[in-house]
């Protein structure tokens, strides 16, 4: 198992106040940190953090984000396509900087809503589209973690169910799903349900809690989670997601409204004691 930590926690852009970060990562005993791919058109600076990485020894995740103007579901096919083409963008940034797996809610638009469920057309599109960016994802050696979220932020893919669905129309080895404990906690019926579904297409792995504070801390079903990851043989990527205040672009979408913890290294630091524990337990 690789563990890492998000660092949407503090950033969504790498910038050079952020490097203390990287030694602070190190040294409280993280593998990996997941990083934002925003910026799309700054390949130089996503290689250039590839090497410091690289020089203290973590190795990387990267996650994005579709908003409307990009959403690979539209009825707009120029929209489809800048959605293709922000994606494969996202996944040439993640190379550069050295990325294994590119993860998040690339499928469709983050909070855009149709009122209603997927159509035919919808899914087709998506899949479609998918396959296309999975393509270019095997070109320059990074998987897809395609992300499912909750009813709230979106209504495509909502479930592990419908995730392994999508991965199983796509049919391509790069494309893979990813599971995030928050989302799983609102939406699951059945926490090993929901694992078992991903069995043989699960490439990473969020571990966080219900109020998107420290791990271990809240209402997540955590001993169904870790005992069913383990059933399904995963030992791949488990990284913190965890939200808060420190990004004010973020807060009116993850909602964090209020403090929850001590402090981000605070929180870091227990939710990669949790995290050991659980699986030093099991596996």
């Amino acid at each position: 198992m690789r563990f890492g930590m998000n660092l949407l926690m503090w950033t969504d852009t790498l910038t050079d106040e952020m490097l203390p970060l990287l030694d602070q990562m190190k040294e409280i005993g993280f593998d990996t940190v997941e990083i934002p791919c925003f910026d799309l058109d700054d390949l130089d600076n996503y290689a250039k953090w590839g090497k410091r990485f690289d020089a203290v020894g973590l190795s990387r995740t990267g996650t994005a984000v579709r908003g409307p103007d990009q959403n690979m579901i539209s009825p707009d096919a120029s929209i489809r396509k800048a959605g293709v083409e922000a994606n494969q963008r996202n996944l040439d940034c993640c190379a550069a900087a050295g990325c294994e797996v590119m993860a998040g809610p690339i499928h469709s638009a983050l909070g855009q809503f149709s009122g209603q469920g997927p159509t035919e057309d919808e899914w087709k599109w998506g899949v479609e589209g998918m396959r296309a960016v999975a393509e270019h994802a095997a070109k320059v050696g990074v998987t897809l973690g395609i992300e499912y979220l909750n009813r709230f932020e979106c209504y495509f893919l909502n479930t592990a169910a419908d995730g392994a669905r999508f991965v199983r129309d796509v049919d391509h080895p790069s494309c893979q799903m990813m599971y995030d404990t928050f989302h799983a906690h609102i939406e699951e019926k059945s926490i090993p349900e929901a694992i078992r579904a991903l069995k043989g297409c699960l490439a990473h792995v969020h571990i966080s809690e219900n109020d998107r504070s420290t791990p271990g801390q809240g209402n997540v079903r955590w001993d169904a989670n870790f005992d069913t990851l383990k059933e399904i043989g995963y030992d791949g990527f488990m990284v913190v997601e965890a939200f808060g205040l420190a990004l004010e672009k973020l807060v009116a979408a993850t909602k964090i409204w209020r403090r929850m913890y001590q402090s981000e290294v605070r929180l870091a630091t227990d939710a990669l004691n949790f995290m050991k524990t659980e699986v030093g337990k099991r596996w």
